[in-house]
Parts: C-alpha cells; sequence; structure tokens
C-alpha cells in the first residue's frame, strides 16, 4: 500500500494561478454570496476528474472582487492536481489576500465519489466554529 506523503498532502497549493482582481467598495455592511457550480479541478492521487460547487460569502471592506479575473482564476483549477481541502483553504488565502474583506466563507460541496461526498468549509478570520 503506498502511503500519502506530506508533499502529496500540499498538493496544488504552491501552483501560480490568475491574480485576483478587485475594485472600490462603494457601500458599507453588507454581504456578497458567489456561486460556482460546474467547478473541476482533478485528484492528485487518482488523476480523475473532480466536481462541485464552490460558494464564496463575503462583507467586503474597502476592495469587492471582480468577477471576471474570479473566473479565470477558477478555470485555473481545471487541470490542477489538488485536494478538496486544499482547494477551499487556497480560496480563501486567495480572497483575503486579494481584498481583505471584513470576514469571509468559502464552503466546497464536492460530487460522490466512491460513495462519499465531501464538504469542506473554511472561514476568515481564523479561529471561527468548529464542529462538535
Amino acid at each position: 500500500m503506498v502511503r500519502m506523503t506530506d508533499r502529496d498532502a500540499r498538493a496544488g497549493l504552491g501552483a501560480k494561478l490568475p491574480g485576483l482582481e478587485t475594485f472600490a467598495n462603494q457601500f458599507p455592511d453588507y454581504e456578497i454570496k458567489i456561486e460556482i457550480p460546474e467547478f473541476t479541478s482533478v485528484c492528485p492521487k487518482t488523476g480523475l476528474p473532480d466536481f462541485g460547487t464552490i460558494i464564496i460569502r463575503y462583507i467586503p471592506g474597502a476592495r469587492v472582487l471582480e468577477l471576471k479575473s474570479l473566473k479565470e482564476y477558477v478555470l485555473a483549477y481545471r487541470n490542477l492536481g489538488i485536494f478538496y481541502e486544499n482547494v477551499v483553504n487556497r480560496f480563501l488565502e486567495d480572497i483575503v489576500r486579494a481584498c481583505r474583506p471584513k470576514s469571509a466563507v468559502v464552503t466546497g460541496e464536492f460530487n460522490a465519489r466512491g460513495g462519499m461526498r465531501s464538504i469542506i468549509e473554511a472561514r476568515y478570520p481564523r479561529g471561527g466554529r468548529r464542529p462538535r
């Protein structure tokens, strides 16, 4: 049996992806929700495609994500070998770096494979609610 290494676990985290552009926020205290229902990436262990929905919810600070650049960012995952957990956490880190939201939640709802369906959620600021 082949065991996963720490290097395997970091698959996709260092990949160069298109930058996320932003624009100046015009209003205070509102939430933006973006759903990406046709997300695809590649399992780094099997090489098979992974499909799912990515949901981004954030309260903008001074900057708002520009959607065309987000689309290009999402498309770059199509051929990237990356685990579900890395997808969701990478999305969150890149969004926070780009627009510095007051708060953000990224949820990945991945389609069933092998009889299992995974839902991954990451929050900013970090250290938020944990599962019981």
